[in-house]
Formats: structure tokens, C-alpha cells, sequence
């Protein structure tokens, strides 16, 4: 069989503003661009500083060099690191703007407009009633911040992004628990928590279990669910190394993105850069929300053409038998039906990953974002295991983290599942105790602050209104909830609309490259980096870093315990204490003084030993989900002329996570923010025209003068784009990880 029948998927019909290859000149142009501008010295100087990417987990930096990744490559930065670390070194706010700007007026602004007002550099408040923020002084904010704190334990929360530094986040979860709360929801929640919470049950891990090393072993990359040209793009440079020695890349996503077909590397500026270079060697592109029936069908192919690896599975999984019975018994026309991928397709699949001598398996939010998101992971991980590629050098599943510390955050404890080894160091640490209530992760403190249970939100980082479902939720629940803290390097569109009933405090903060102290982060391989010291391009900026306010506000609320909080201010003592408590990071006791930087001991595995209590990995079935659109008329819509598809949300080519650093999206040929991605068959059903205006509506309400814009998405499928599209849905979630299903949304679409 030819295993390269379909690096182009049958679903691949694009419009005229879509490019033939992503990446390519265009990242050249935007590099010269900026490194050539007014800015180009301080973004420069950044570049080469010792600290981490601001932008992906797969990002490089710490003490090897700004452009070097953790095995010592250079020429390792990606656009969007330089997206990030432009829009860090934009001019302050204007001294005088939230005087004359009224919170009417800041509202009417998009997320693109809101970072671009430029940075944070003094603090304000929004007291009730006020029509403005105000500035406030220190003395105040603590006044403010220290009566909140002092509520019920159960009424105090916090939300938490990636942006932030592993000892920013040790801190806000030990002055959290100390305080008697479990309340630590985190950005992670509506992103990856459906793949920590398989892999732990599988692995006993919560993180990938493949280093950058064993990667660049693999012969073959199953790459599901994520759009890694936009989002990942150093990970571009490991695909086409793979392809290069012969290897081959299965992608999986109901949209054929240009940059997983073709993709030109500036890493590689002969070979790649203007020609591109292949990606896809077989594209697959399911029905939204298909996933598990997809893997099952490969499970099957996998057995019927003697490819599974018996052997190692009776030595090394558990519950391995009722996974092979359910791919066994079901129907290949019910699996195709479910999955709308062809059965030769799928064979082609098996056939790619069974004759591989090494294979890694990587997902992102496409897989993760659906209600049945942890039986979508555990199908890729079963067929990871069925075909022997887990437990050795380059083999393996590795999910792909969109921000470049979330998984950090994870591993300080900043979790409502706190692991039950930090569970008892802290509890050494404190001399009690620390049977809490379960806490709230986001989706849960949405619920909660709806209700009017939440008192006191601190947000250290992150956009807790803009990256939720329901924004009109979102904005209603945030209302109830007496204070909130926001602590951020730049305005989003979340201080703007998801202001509290009685205070919102905006705190600027430092961020990685400025701190006046060493700071570490965590990659999505498991590799922990360490930040240099900085300074901020800021002058007269009233500035604090995280760990300052975090160990100032902790002390005033409880004195000195557990720990003397204000010596914490040096953070050579958060990683003493980071050392004793967090399993696999014993090293970062001696990383001021050694500078080296580590992979975390205990969560690679290249030998089929996994930290279950058996030692064995452990096997779920996996239920096909049922996949039925509801009618027109359950949106309350009585039209003959409209159009029910499962729309999935996303990013634009330019941005990260809710923050927009370009209108349009050269890459899908979306000229602006206000587009629906729509299949010219699907279109045409209802007599729509590339260009045309439509409403889009969803269980929460609904988006008028919407552009169609035809292209390469599977027929029945859409694309828009989030933060803005988040209001005419309501969050249904993945009842074990409580993550959103944004990938597989119901609307109906009819003409304005």
C-alpha cells in the first residue's frame, strides 16, 4: 500500500488569499520588520537574554542562550516568541488614560486593542459605582487585599496562567492552602486537564513521558488535534528532521492547516525556507469529537494485520484484553460512520505506525476539548501501547502544551488533584492537615461565583473572562465576586468586562525577563529552565514582581507561617522548599549555584516500568461517542434556509491563547476576526457565497454579519475564532476533567 497516498486530505479545497506553504519568507519579513525597527535593540537584547520563551512550552532560553534549546541547537526561535517579547516591550499605558477612558468606552474594545494600549505600569482600581479606574496607592491595594483574604476559607479562590514563574506559583498555592482553601483553578483546566487526568490513571504520570531527545529518535509522529505551524512552531523543526531521514508524520484535524501539509523552516533556510518542506505524510480529517472511534479503527487495522505487540502487553498493561475485544468487535462501517474517515484511510494509519521502529504520539486542544476528552487520550495512549511504541527511546505520547509555564504551574501544586506526595510534604511543612474540600477548578468556580459563593478571586495572569464559554456567564459570575486582583504585565479585555461588585484591583507586574530576582519555568518535556535576573524598559514605573506581592500579601495574612514569608522575596529559598516538596525536582536545590538546568527525574519513560501501583500501565476501553447535531428548531429557529454544524473554536495565526496580535489569518485566508471557515459545499446547501454575511448561533446566543470564508475544513465542520465567539455558547464540559468541549460546539448558521 502506498503510505503516501494523502499528504493532501480529501477535505483541501482553500481560498486564493491562502498561502501554498506556512511559514516561509513571510517569518523572515516579520523578523526583519522588527529586529530592524525603533524597538529592535531592546527586543534584541531580549532575545539573548538568559530566560525562557515567553510564548510555548516548546520554547527555548534559560542559561543555554535565548536561541537554544535544551540539547544545545541554536537557531531555535520561533515568530512567536518575538510576538510575545514585542508586545512585552511596548510603552506604558499613558500616565493619564484610565482617567479618560471610562469603562464604557474600554468595553467597546477588542482583545487585539486592549494589549496594544501597551503596558501595565502603575496600579488602579474600579471602586463601585465608579464610571473610571483610579490609581491606588500600596498601602491600599494591601489594606483592600488583606481584608478579602481574611473571608471563610471556602470563599476564596484563585486563576492562574502559564505566564508566570514556578516560584510565583509554589507560592500562591502554599499561602492558598495555608489559608484553609483548595480553590486553585488554573488556565490548564480548560485546556490539557483531560490529558493529566489519563495519563495519570494509565501512567501515573500527569506530563508527556518523551524527552526532546527521545523524539529525535522517533521515525514516525502522530500528530492529533493540533496546529502546531501556529502554535508550536519549534516543534515544525522536529517534523521536518523526521521526515528528512526517511520518517513519516500522520496528521489528524478536521482542518487541513497549510503548515502540517508544507511547512518552510527558517531553521533549515536551504532546504525549507522558500521551497517548504513536507509535513503530513498521511492527513486524516474526522468529524469534530470523532477522535475515539478514529484510534479504535486504527486499534482494529492494527490486530487484523498482526501489528499489535502481544507480548508486551502481557508483561507490561492491564485491562489490554477488553481493549483489543472492543476494537475487535466493532463494525468498520461503524467506525467509519462515526468517524467519517475511510477505512482504507485508516488502514493506511496502521500500516504508517505498525511498520515503524519507533513512534510518538502528540496531541493538543483537539483532542483534549471535548466532553469525552479523557477516553479521546486514553484511545491514543491504547494504541501507543497495542503497537508496542511506549516504553523505549523514541516512542511514546507526548502532549503538546500551548504556554510556556502552564505545566509548571501543574507541578508547583497550583491543581484542585494535588498529588499525594506534595499532599504530605505540605502537611510536614504546616504540622497539619490537609483534608480540604475538593476546591474549584475554572469551570467550577464559574458555576460557584454564579452562585454567589466566591468573596475574593486573586488572577495571577491569565484571562479568566475571555477564555471561558459563555461570556455573558462569565461576565455575570465575575460581577458577583466582592474583589478581584488581577496581576498582569498588560491590559486584556478580562479587566475591562469582568469587574467585581465591590473592588477589581489591576496590579502590574514584572514579567520573566524583568524580575529583579532568578526565577525558574517548566517546558511541556519535562525540562526546567532557569531565568536570569532583569530590568525593565519602563522608566518611573510603579512595578512589582509576583513573588514580592504574593510573600508580602502572605505575611500580612499570616505573620510568619509555615514559612518566614518575607525572606521568600529571595527565591533561592522558594527552591529549597520547591526541592523538599515537589517529587523530580530534588535539583533545583543547587541551580543558583551549579546553573544547571534538569529534566525532571521520574517522568521520561524509556523502559516499560510505569508508576502505577502494579508498575504495569493500565488500559480503559473506550466508548464510541454519539455524535447528533441538534434540529433548527432547537435553536428556536423555524428557517428552511440555514445550516446546523459542529463549529469548532481556535486561535488565529496570530495570537496567543485570548491575546490577539493580528487582525486577520493569512494562513486559512480569514481576513479579520469576524470570519466562519466554512466547507463551499456546506455553503452552497444554503446558497452562500464566499464573502457573504451570516448569523451564527449558538445554546447562549448569537453573532450577526459574520463573513463566510470557504475553505479546507472537512464538510459539516466550521472554525471561528475565541475569545470573541465564546458568547453564543454555554460550557459543556468533560465531567472527569471539567474542561470545555470548544471543539465541537452546535450552531446554525443562516443568512443575515
Amino acid at each position: 500500500m502506498d503510505t503516501n497516498a494523502q499528504s493532501q486530505p480529501p477535505f483541501n479545497e482553500t481560498n486564493e488569499d491562502t498561502p501554498e506553504i506556512g511559514g516561509g519568507l513571510p517569518v523572515i519579513e516579520y523578523w526583519a520588520k522588527h529586529t530592524l525597527s525603533p524597538e529592535g535593540s531592546k527586543l534584541w537584547k531580549t532575545l539573548f537574554h538568559h530566560s525562557a520563551c515567553l510564548s510555548c512550552s516548546w520554547g527555548t532560553g534559560g542559561q543555554k542562550g535565548g536561541f537554544t534549546n535544551e540539547v544545545g541547537e541554536k537557531l531555535q526561535r520561533c515568530m512567536k516568541s518575538v510576538e510575545a517579547i514585542s508586545a512585552e516591550i511596548q510603552p506604558p499605558v499613558p500616565k493619564h488614560f484610565f482617567e479618560t477612558h471610562s469603562i464604557a468606552a474600554l468595553q467597546q474594545l477588542s482583545s487585539l486593542e486592549a494589549d496594544r494600549l501597551g503596558r501595565l505600569s502603575f496600579p488602579v482600581i474600579l471602586r463601585a459605582g465608579s464610571s473610571h479606574y483610579d490609581r491606588i496607592s500600596w498601602d491600599e491595594i494591601y489594606a483592600i487585599a488583606t481584608t478579602a483574604f481574611q473571608k471563610p476559607p471556602e470563599r476564596v479562590a484563585s486563576y492562574s496562567s502559564g505566564r508566570g514563574s514556578n516560584e510565583a506559583a509554589f507560592l500562591l498555592q502554599l499561602m492558598l492552602r495555608t489559608l484553609g482553601s483548595n480553590n486553585l483553578a488554573d488556565c490548564s483546566d480548560l485546556c490539557h486537564a483531560p490529558s493529566t487526568t489519563a495519563l495519570k490513571a494509565m501512567f501515573g504520570t500527569n506530563t508527556s513521558i518523551v524527552s526532546l531527545e527521545s523524539l529525535k529518535q522517533a521515525d514516525c509522529v502522530v500528530l492529533a488535534g493540533a496546529n502546531s505551524a501556529y502554535n508550536h512552531p519549534r516543534l515544525m523543526n522536529e517534523l521536518i528532521k523526521i521526515r528528512d531521514r526517511g520518517g513519516k508524520v500522520i496528521v489528524i484535524n478536521p482542518v487541513m492547516e497549510i503548515g502540517l501539509v508544507k511547512f518552510g523552516s527558517p531553521a533549515f533556510p536551504v532546504k525549507s525556507l522558500i521551497p517548504g518542506s513536507e509535513i503530513a505524510s498521511l492527513y486524516l480529517q474526522p468529524i469534530p469529537g470523532s477522535d475515539v472511534a478514529l484510534f479504535v479503527g486504527i486499534q482494529k487495522a492494527l490486530i487484523e494485520k498482526g501489528y499489535i505487540d502481544q507480548a508486551f502487553l502481557q508483561a507490561h498493561a492491564e485491562g489490554w484484553e477488553a481493549v483489543i475485544e472492543d476494537a475487535r468487535s466493532l463494525s468498520w462501517e461503524t467506525i467509519t460512520a462515526t468517524c467519517g474517515v475511510s477505512q482504507s484511510e485508516i488502514e493506511t494509519a496502521a500500516t504508517i505506525i505498525g511498520t515503524s521502529k519507533n513512534a510518538v504520539f502528540g496531541w493538543a486542544m483537539g483532542i483534549t476539548q471535548h466532553t469525552n476528552g479523557v477516553d479521546n487520550v486514553y484511545s491514543i495512549a491504547n494504541t501507543a501501547l497495542i503497537s508496542g511504541q511506549i516504553g523505549k527511546m523514541g516512542a511514546g505520547v507526548m502532549p503538546v502544551r500551548g504556554h510556556s509555564n502552564v505545566q509548571g504551574f501543574g507541578s508547583m501544586g497550583v491543581t484542585v488533584k494535588l498529588k499525594e506526595e506534595i499532599k504530605q510534604a505540605l502537611e510536614q511543612l504546616l504540622g497539619r492537615s490537609l483534608n480540604l474540600p475538593q476546591g474549584y477548578h475554572t469551570r467550577d468556580l464559574i458555576e460557584a461565583a454564579d452562585a454567589g459563593k466566591v468573596d475574593t478571586l486573586i488572577c495571577v495572569g491569565g484571562n479568566l473572562y475571555g477564555a471561558n464559554p459563555d461570556s455573558t456567564q462569565a461576565k455575570r459570575a465575575l460581577g458577583n465576586i466582592d474583589t478581584i486582583i488581577y496581576l498582569a504585565t498588560k491590559p486584556n479585555i478580562g479587566h475591562f468586562h469582568g469587574l467585581a461588585k465591590t473592588n477589581t484591583i489591576i496590579i502590574p507586574v514584572l514579567n520573566r525577563f524583568e524580575n529583579p530576582h532568578k526565577t525558574t519555568v517548566e517546558s511541556g518535556n519535562n525540562f526546567v529552565r532557569l531565568n536570569d535576573e532583569g530590568k525593565t524598559h519602563l522608566k518611573n514605573a510603579d512595578l512589582i514582581s509576583e513573588v514580592e506581592f504574593l510573600t508580602e500579601l502572605a505575611h500580612r495574612l499570616l505573620s510568619d507561617y509555615p514559612v518566614e514569608w518575607r525572606k521568600m522575596q529571595d527565591t533561592r529559598y522558594v527552591r529549597q522548599l520547591i526541592a523538599r516538596t515537589i517529587p523530580g525536582y530534588e535539583k533545583i536545590a543547587t541551580i543558583d549555584d551549579t546553573k544547571e538546568e534538569f529534566t525532571i527525574s521520574g517522568r521520561i519513560v524509556t523502559e516499560p516500568r510505569f508508576k502505577t501501583p502494579s508498575g504495569k500501565a493500565k488500559m480503559f476501553a473506550t466508548p464510541l461517542p454519539k455524535l447528533i447535531l441538534p434540529a433548527p428548531q432547537d435553536f428556536g429557529v423555524e428557517s428552511d434556509n440555514c445550516l446546523v454544524l459542529a463549529l469548532m473554536t481556535g486561535r488565529s495565526y496570530s495570537q496567543h491563547n485570548t491575546v490577539v496580535y493580528k487582525i486577520g489569518d493569512r494562513y486559512r485566508g480569514m481576513p479579520h476576526r469576524h470570519c466562519i471557515l466554512m466547507n463551499r459545499i456546506d455553503a452552497e446547501k444554503i446558497n452562500l457565497a464566499q464573502g457573504d454575511h451570516v448569523t451564527v448561533q449558538g445554546d447562549a446566543g448569537r453573532l450577526d454579519n459574520i463573513e463566510v470564508i470557504y475553505g479546507a475544513v472537512r464538510e459539516g465542520a466550521a472554525l471561528m475564532f475565541y475569545p470573541e465567539v465564546n458568547v453564543i455558547f454555554k460550557a459543556k464540559t468533560e465531567a472527569r476533567s471539567g474542561t470545555p468541549a470548544y471543539k465541537r460546539v452546535p450552531v446554525v448558521v443562516y443568512p443575515n
